[in-house]
């Protein structure tokens, strides 16, 4: 169920006991991702809401003006960069739960302005924040649930957060449900031509590897068993450290559930020269509109030459997480106040009618 808005006073009011249970949990939920943090050591930060460059993520973001200044700003689409200079500044151990912003579609799963879970810790690696994952989210269940092992409904599935998590090789997950090898780019072409990819017959090959991954392959895991995607193409994985021996790899992975990508996490790249070669080219690729908002974060570059440790880095989408632990069909029956267009092109907040 979908909270309302009284009109006209901006009072916020709840359509029915469901909704008032939802964000109840919601907020105990967020409250216990804190203590499970601070639990093991991890400092909670905050870090720059406007930023002078839209980095940290492959999105579109806000754009908005410093008067004063006479500057353009964005809203944060990621906390990322600023996270690792924290690392670099001697913070060891770092969390942050916050509202990221992207100017970009709205559907079940997407809201413009979210919330996340952004952990990083020096020393550490993907492998490190993929337990620290499963622990937390195991033991979010079983908070939720009240019971061990820790079952819970998602629509018309039941999810088993008990079992030990699945994890597969995104080169397997591929070649298995497709027939043939991620690096085919004949094949890979006309898989993406038969999905009507924009561009199919030019747009960079591994691009155009994940395109037909996420249409083709995704869906065929179990949406009902927690499953840890490994090994991404290093090519779609630039703040991430390829792996030695197979340098088209690199240390990341992704978390599905439920049908949904529940986050991600890097074996952090801290090689300036490399990490500058590998902005350099994304920046290179990026289409015109893209050329607008996107720059080189030299800083971010400077601050990596004075010496960032290795490092293991996560991300979470608590919105999503809240769906899963409270059967919420959509991220706007977790969210307080969603994003909804004004009935009549109203600009007034307070005149929508709450339908979306």
């Amino acid at each position: 169920p979908t909270p309302s808005c009284a009109t006209g006073s901006g009072t916020w009011t709840v359509a029915n006991p469901e909704t008032v249970q939802t964000f109840t949990r919601r907020s105990r939920i967020v409250s216990a991702m804190r203590r499970f943090m601070d639990e093991r050591d991890y400092l909670e930060v905050e870090t720059p809401m406007m930023q002078p460059l839209a980095g940290g993520a492959a999105a579109r973001p806000f754009v908005t003006h410093h008067n004063a200044l006479d500057m353009p700003l964005y809203l944060r689409i990621a906390p990322e960069l600023y996270l690792k200079r924290l690392l670099v500044g001697g913070l060891p151990r770092v969390y942050e739960i916050n509202r990221n912003f992207r100017n970009e579609g709205v559907d079940r799963s997407h809201n413009p302005e979210f919330t996340a879970l952004e952990v990083y810790e020096a020393f550490g690696d993907c492998l490190t924040m993929l337990e620290l994952t499963e622990s937390l989210l195991r033991g979010l269940a079983e908070h939720v649930a009240g019971t061990t092992p820790a079952r819970l409904p998602f629509g018309d599935l039941e999810i088993d957060w008990s079992r030990p998590f699945d994890r597969v090789p995104y080169e397997t997950l591929f070649r298995d449900t497709l027939g043939f090898e991620m690096a085919d780019e004949t094949a890979v072409r006309a898989a993406a031509a038969e999905l009507h990819v924009e561009d199919a017959a030019t747009r960079d090959h591994w691009l155009l590897v994940n395109e037909v991954y996420e249409a083709r392959c995704e869906p065929r895991i179990d949406a009902t068993r927690p499953t840890f995607v490994t090994d991404y193409p290093s090519a779609i994985s630039p703040l991430t450290r390829p792996q030695t021996d197979r340098p088209e790899l690199s240390h990341r992975w992704e978390l599905l559930v439920g049908g949904m990508e529940l986050g991600t996490a890097y074996t952090e790249l801290n090689d300036p020269d490399l990490q500058l070669a590998k902005l350099t080219e994304q920046l290179a690729g990026a289409d015109e509109e893209e050329s607008t908002f996107r720059s080189l974060d030299e800083d971010f570059i400077h601050a990596l030459r004075v010496g960032m440790p290795p490092a293991g880095g996560l991300g979470l989408g608590v919105d999503r997480i809240v769906m899963l632990l409270t059967n919420a069909a959509s991220i706007r029956d977790v969210i307080f106040f969603p994003l909804m267009k004004p009935v009549g092109g109203s600009t007034d907040p307070d005149r929508g009618d709450g339908s979306g």
